[in-house]
């Protein structure tokens, strides 16, 4: 696996390349770009006829507006209008330098020139700042004088091979320093650029070893984007990880629960199953053992779904059915129906309301559910005269009952399998009062005990504030 380290300066490299041969492509560009504006210079000042506003050209292409006559140089109309137009003047010189012929000249200008006073003449300005241009018309040479010229001489040697040399050297030095100031922009833009992305590397190997933390980018740059989905990504994957662990956790524990409440009763089964394959065993005692090990088999279907109920309500894994719901006939019904109980039909059981138009929004068959347990922990747990009153207020139901009360473990009351010490009895899963207050928490709602020796307990249903 190639280390972070490596990562980043392969990166860097990659970018340090790429910077690097654009910037080697811009020069050959420009260079071709150059060359290619110096041609279209040049053939824009010679023209495809010759033409050009160059005073030099136009001295040369002079000879076009000259003729022989008589063995004398002339010049048509159109050169003496060309020379008007071009605000110069003209002197036609013979062999001698002397001036045989002229036209719009100067007052000051020589009428004779020597070879070297030409030179001089065509290399520099006069003093009336005349720049003189010289051309040949057969065996005739002449001179054309433009005042006040733009045109500007310079005159110098070139040695072709010295000047090939040096201008390599120079296009090497030149590319040579591009390069070093291109790899310098560019090792500076990339480790600005490269440690946004080495930070992303870095975030999605946390992401891969399940670190699901987040952590602000320092200067993330044009990846503020992308570190802002990173962080999202994270946390979807953090909400992921904890359902899983929470399913995981929720299976372990229901399998423990079920492994550990399930051993009692299968071994009473096993143990009177046993029994029934003894020979010795009359018709009725197989009855009686038949019976038992078909209470067993009951409790043991009620166990399973009690528990399957309390893990789901504990990890808020049961879809509530909620329904606005009149809560004065809802209680009263469910306290009819206890009475309607052959085994509590004689029992003392009452009814209080004082708002009979109560609504609330209930899961109906869970809240039934949750006020029966609590009834029939006050009729299970006490004498037989004990005395159970439902009362419902504005914001509370409470189960009030005369009987024992509750020894000093109340707070173990809605615990899993808790049976109080001051109760012989046994019937049930142990897991009613645990399953009621898990079904109150599920609406929103508070659950309160209290109790006194000889006294009796009270269990009251408070409802949410939103109610």
């Amino acid at each position: 696996m190639e280390s972070k380290s490596g990562m980043k300066w392969k990166l860097t490299g990659s970018y340090l390349f790429s910077i690097v041969s654009i910037v080697f492509i811009v020069i050959l560009v420009n260079t071709f770009i150059i060359v290619g504006m110096l041609w279209y210079q040049h053939l824009n000042t010679t023209g495809a006829e010759g033409e050009s506003n160059s005073s030099e050209t136009f001295t040369r292409n002079f000879d076009q507006y000259m003729q022989m006559e008589n063995g004398e140089v002339t010049v048509s109309e159109e050169g003496t209008n060309a020379l008007e137009e071009y605000g110069a003047w003209l002197q036609i010189l013979d062999n001698n330098g002397q001036v045989v012929s002229s036209y719009s000249t100067p007052g000051t200008v020589s009428d004779h020139y020597s070879p070297m006073e030409l030179v001089h003449k065509y290399k520099y300005m006069d003093d009336e700042l005349n720049t003189y241009f010289l051309g040949e018309y057969g065996n005739f040479s002449y001179i054309v004088g433009i005042p006040d010229s733009d045109d500007e001489r310079f005159v110098f040697t070139v040695d072709v091979e010295s000047m090939i040399s040096n201008v390599s050297q120079v296009f090497l030095v030149i590319i040579f320093v591009d390069l070093v100031i291109a790899a310098m922009i560019g090792l500076l833009f990339s480790s600005i650029l490269i440690k946004p992305v080495n930070t992303m590397i870095e975030r999605i190997s946390h992401l891969k070893h399940m670190n699901f933390g987040s952590y602000p980018a320092k200067k993330p740059g044009i990846f503020k984007s992308v570190f802002a989905n990173l962080n999202e990504v994270s946390s979807t994957l953090s909400k992921h990880d904890k359902e899983r662990m929470k399913l995981e956790n929720m299976r372990k524990e229901w399998i423990s629960n079920v492994s550990h409440d399930l051993k009692t009763p299968l071994a009473s089964m096993q143990g009177y199953a046993e029994l029934l394959q003894d020979k010795e065993v009359d018709a009725q005692e197989r009855i009686e053992y038949a019976e038992v090990i078909e209470r067993q088999s009951v409790y043991i279907k009620d166990l399973i779904d009690d528990l399957n109920l309390t893990m789901r309500l504990q990890n808020d894994e049961m879809p509530m059915q909620l329904q606005e719901t009149r809560i004065e006939p809802f209680v009263k019904e469910i306290v009819i129906d206890v009475l309607n109980d052959p085994q509590y039909k004689d029992r003392d059981i009452s009814f209080t309301s004082d708002h009979p138009e109560k609504t609330l929004y209930i899961d109906p068959h869970l809240m039934k559910r949750a006020i029966l347990n609590f009834i029939y922990n006050a009729l299970m747990h006490n004498e037989e005269d004990v005395a159970v009153a439902v009362t419902l207020s504005d914001h509370t139901i409470s189960i009030d009952d005369n009987g024992k009360g509750i020894s000093g473990d109340i707070d173990r009351v809605f615990e899993r399998h808790y049976r109080g010490t001051n109760t012989n009895n046994s019937k049930g899963t142990g897991l009613g009062m645990a399953i009621a207050r898990n079904i109150v928490t599920a609406h929103g709602w508070d659950v309160e005990i209290t109790s006194h020796m000889g006294q009796g307990t009270n269990i009251k249903i408070r409802f949410a504030a939103n109610f």
